[in-house]
């Protein structure tokens, strides 16, 4: 039996993953002694790959699967159906799957950061050059090998030449006013008329007032879904 190259590997999970609209975001791959998340063997794992949404990607399949599921695809569906269409990706490339959803907890924003490069925005969500704040991270695979590297790199960071900065000037709770995302002002304004008629019924208006990635904004379905899976 001929064993795929690492490339080959790659573009086997990448084709598993196209049709429900997620992507290959990035390699990261340790070093020995480095921390790295555990193999189903107890073995640290050599190297991990990203997968996750760009834009609305995931939304049409996401959300034929969840109206043919009980329930409606349950209290977090958004997760059971990510774990659903990526384990069998990951028992198919000999991989172990990783969710952000499951102890013990991975540092996916970490990984993230160095994979792609990314830092984070105002809002303490990773900002993209190309994608802005419309992407996201529904999983990692776990290999025993070094993998090449896939994805994106981001060269520079979008907030350092924004002058304007209208993520802090749109939010309704001055939730940005101290440079620093102050999720207490965010959360008691959602719980008001004016928030439930606002943010919580269309999305964040600091997330929407960002210039960068504006082409990839959710549909507005989806963000509806994300704002009413708040816990306030």
């Amino acid at each position: 039996m001929t064993v795929p190259s690492a490339d080959e590997l790659l573009e086997t999970i990448r084709a598993a993953l196209a049709p429900h609209g997620l992507f290959l975001r990035g390699t990261v791959s340790f070093a020995d002694g480095e921390e790295a998340p555990m193999l189903a063997d107890g073995r640290p794992a050599a190297s991990i790959v990203l997968i996750g949404n760009i834009g609305g990607s995931l939304w049409e399949p996401f959300s034929r699967w969840r109206d043919g599921e009980p329930a409606r695809g349950g209290a977090d569906p958004l997760d059971n159906w990510s774990k659903q269409v990526i384990r069998p990706v990951a028992e198919a490339a000999g991989a172990i799957a990783y969710f952000p959803s499951d102890p013990p907890w991975q540092p996916f924003q970490q990984w993230a950061m160095r994979a792609e490069r990314l830092k984070t925005s105002p809002l303490g969500i990773l900002i993209h050059p190309q994608y802005g704040l419309w992407h996201g991270y529904r999983g990692a695979l776990g290999f025993d090998q070094v993998l090449p590297r896939t994805g994106s790199i981001s060269v520079g960071h979008p907030c350092d030449a924004c002058v304007e900065k209208p993520c802090s000037s749109a939010c309704p709770a001055d939730a940005l006013a101290a440079g620093t995302f102050d999720v207490g002002r965010c959360r008691t304004h959602l719980r008001t008329q004016a928030g439930a008629g606002g943010c919580l019924a269309h999305g964040c208006l600091s997330r929407d007032a960002c210039p960068v990635g504006r082409d990839y904004r959710y549909p507005a379905q989806q963000l509806r879904f994300h704002m009413a899976a708040l816990s306030l």
